[in-house]
This record gives C-alpha cells, structure tokens and sequence, in this order.
C-alpha cells in the first residue's frame, strides 16, 4: 500500500469540466483552497484525455493527449503569451488563440527551448500530432475510412505531411506542452497544501485514436483493421442488455511479446500526471467480455482471459512507487479479487447499493475493509439525493432501518457515514456535497447524449454548512 493510501483521508470527485470555468484557470486554484478548507486531501478527477464529440472521457483520441478544452486563456494571458484584447477578439477560435500563442512564444529563447525538450521527451507526441492534422485533412473521418496511404502509415505519405503540414504540426505539440504545463502547475500548488491528485485511466481506449492506428498490431484487428470484437460488460445494475462499449480489445499475446510497453509509457504519461490512479474496469485485466462486433448489445459475449498479473507485475516493477486503485465494481469473481489482492490494491465501495436489504451485502459499511476506496455513489450512479429521491417507501426501508429513521437528512447522512467507515480513503462526489439532485447527475450508462455537461457554481457554495462537512472529517479522523 502506498504512503498515500497508508493513511486516512477524504476526498472530492469532480472532473475539470465540472468547474465553474471548465478549464486550468483560477477556478482550479481555488477549488484546491475550498478543498484545503474543509480538510479534504484528495481531488479525483475523470481521465483528462482529449474526447471525441460525444465529451465521453473513456472514449479518447489518444491514451496520452490531454483535453486543450480544459486548457486556461486566463493563464496563457498571464504567461505573457497573450493579451486579454486578444480573448475579447470574437472571430477567433481557440486554436486561433493557441496559434498566436505560439508565435508569441517561439520568439522567447529559453521559453522555446522548455518547448523542444518537451516534445523531445514525449514519446507519443509526433503520431498523436500526426494522427489529428490527417483526420483533419479527411473531415474528422475514423481513421479505418481513409485512403488506404494513410490508414497503413505509408512512410512516403506520412513524410509528405510532416512537410507540408509542418507548422499545424507545431501547433498541436504546443497545444499538449500547454496542457501539461498548466496540469503541472496545478499538481505543484495541490501538493504544496500535501493536496493529492486522483486520476482514471480508462482500461480500454477508443479504436478510432491514435493509439490504434500507430500500433494495430497490439489490438485485435482483422486484415482490414476493422474489429473482429468489441468491448463492454454482459447486463448488470446499469443495464438490461449490459453496456457495449464499442472499444477495440488488446493483442494481448503481441504485447506481452514486447514487455507490455505500450502499457509502461500510458503509466508513465499517468503516474507524472497523478498521484494516485484507478484503473476502470479493473476486472478486465483477468478476463474481458468480448462482444463479436456484428452485435448491437453486450448480451451475446464471452469471458476471455487476460494476463493481468504479467502486466501488474510489469507496472510495479517500473513504477515501484505507484498508487493504484482498482475499479473492481460489477460481476468479480474470485481470481479477481485474487489479482487485486495479490497487488495489495484497495477496492471500491458504493454506499448506494448496500441497502437491498442483505445482511450479506458486500457495501455495507461494517463490511468494508481498510485498503478500500469508499464513495456514497460515482460519476455512472445518480447523485445519493436524486438517487433517495427515486426510491419507492419499501426500497427506502433497509436504509431507513440502518440509519435510524424514517426521514434521514440525505444527502449529508450517506456522507457522514462514508467518512466514519474503516476505509482508508473515502471519496464524495461534488454534487452530493452541494446535495444537488438528479438534475446534476454526470452520467448515464448505456446513454450517449446528455452526459458529462454538469458544471457548478460558486453560488451554490454558499448554500452549504461547510463546517458540518468539516467536523466529520475530523471526527472520522481523516485528514
């Protein structure tokens, strides 16, 4: 168990887009003072990951590249890059801004320098960078529907466009320095107040990214590189007909060939960028749902093994001192908690599905073990308000029953009682410590519109007796 995770804490998930701001700007700073203020130490985030359309964070363009929304014009005004009449220019885009950015920046030779030593170092940049200015020229089309030329990375095409397209190119790097840059700055400030960032690494990545199109070979792909299976997870809790998730699955066999490196450079990118990480879906690593990809749900797949222990061991033989969490929510089978439990890595638990009723129940708090990772719901449940409000009386009876009466104060009381647990670290969703209802949920599985817009308020703030909030984590012994 890490140092981090060897000690009692609290604390908030929300995603950077959830801020009032949406981005790295002064609202981050003073969401990690809020934090500080009421003795929280860890901020979790979703993946920080550039999304497709649809804004999902586990549907990425790369596994590596960080989200240029998220991206402050704020701060890049006050690293001199721009000026603020340049932000109220409204013909200009942000990558408008980005660019001019960038021509600012150039200009300045040790700024320049940080920049090329950075793309030096950072492997993964030149096909990400690649890989965007080509799906640019072909109309943001995956990248299986271009000319064959691109879709197979022929050296003589691809070279071309490092010509032609030398400057767009340069501004794409930019944009990543830029990102990781103002992360950085936030990581430095957040453990300055011994704050800890919590990140989440999707277990699976998006076919049409990067990743894919630079190594086919190490997912499996037929001879047109079209998937032959996709991913997801058989019906459960969520969903009915289970949740096809559509993601390519690893070539498991040709990435172990070469020691898992394409897995040790993710951590590498995730563990600079976090303190702690949680792997999603955790139990793909022992075995995997494979759905044939001619399905339209996730009912008719099968469990295919996964090396899980070869790779874990890879991870912690690289990275000795990385925090990781295990997303172990679902179907788990014993050789699940097995592998988890071999790598001494804390679980999850939902106080949201402890009350049915069960003395058996694996959520209920006097269940709950010390290396466990304990949250009142996450960003797939409903906020624990509009979840409490969606219970019938009799559903409501178990809960009702554990807390000692028929009209608990929720959502604080769910809280309260995540935080008295025996878990070493409890994590609450932002919108149950606004107590926000359904009209703030973050996501709905199986959905693909709707989700991932939430966003609060500093407003809201002051609606909430944040000492209460304090008192807990104090009386709970957490800091």
């Amino acid at each position: 168990m890490s140092q981090i995770l060897d000690t009692r804490r609290a604390g908030a998930l929300m995603h950077v887009s959830s801020l009032p701001s949406g981005d790295l700007g002064p609202d981050a700073y003073r969401y990690l003072d809020f934090l500080k203020s009421i003795d929280f130490s860890i901020w979790q985030t979703l993946p920080l990951n550039m999304t497709h359309d649809d804004g999902s964070p586990y549907q990425c363009l790369s596994a590596h590249a960080g989200n240029p929304n998220f991206i402050s014009l704020t701060q890049i005004v006050q690293d001199g890059w721009l000026s603020q009449k340049d932000l109220l220019e409204t013909n200009l885009t942000r990558n408008d801004l980005f660019k001019k950015a960038f021509n600012n920046f150039r200009k300045k030779k040790s700024s320049f320098r940080e920049f090329e030593a950075f793309c030096e170092k950072t492997k993964w940049l030149d096909d990400f960078s690649m890989f965007l200015v080509i799906r640019g020229i072909f109309k943001q089309t995956s990248w299986n529907e271009w000319p064959e030329a691109y879709k197979n990375r022929d050296i003589e095409t691809l070279n071309v466009i490092r010509n032609v397209h030398e400057s767009e190119l340069s501004n794409i790097k930019f944009t990543q320095f830029l990102f990781f840059k103002q992360w950085h700055d936030i990581k430095s400030y957040a453990n300055g107040k011994n704050i800890y960032l919590f990140g989440d690494i999707p277990i699976f990545v998006a076919y049409d990214s990067a990743d894919v199109w630079a190594q086919p070979e190490i997912f499996k792909l037929d001879a047109n590189k079209e998937m032959t299976v996709v991913a997801g997870v058989p019906p459960d809790y969520f969903s009915e007909t289970g949740q096809r998730w559509g993601n390519p699955h690893y070539n498991w066999e040709a990435m172990e060939s070469d020691g898992f490196a394409w897995w040790l450079d993710r951590m590498e990118t995730q563990h600079a960028l976090f303190d702690l990480v949680r792997i999603d879906h955790f139990r793909g690593l022992e075995a995997a749902w494979e759905i044939p990809s001619s399905e339209s749900t996730a009912i008719n797949g099968e469990w295919v093994l996964a090396p899980g222990e070869a790779l874990l061991t890879a991870i912690s033989n690289r990275f000795p001192d990385i925090a990781l969490v295990a997303e172990d929510l679902g179907i788990i089978t014993d050789e699940v908690n097995a592998l988890r439990e071999k790598f001494l890595l804390p679980g999850m638990k939902i106080l949201q599905f402890a009350f049915d009723g069960s003395e058996d129940n694996p959520y209920l708090p006097e269940r709950i073990t010390k290396n466990s990772v304990v949250y009142t719901g996450t960003h797939d449940n409903d906020t624990t308000l509009g979840w409490y409000e969606g219970l019938s009386t009799e559903q409501r009876k178990p809960l009702h029953d554990y807390l000692k009466s028929d009209q608990p104060d929720m959502p604080f009381e769910l809280v309260e009682l995540a935080l008295s647990t025996t878990a070493n670290l409890v994590v609450i969703p932002m919108q149950d410590l606004l107590e926000l209802d359904s009209d703030c949920r973050m996501n709905v599985p199986g959905t693909i519109s709707g989700n991932w817009k939430w966003r609060f308020d500093w407003e809201q703030m002051s609606n909430i007796s944040w000492q209460r909030i304090k008192d807990s984590v104090v009386q709970s012994e957490r800091n």
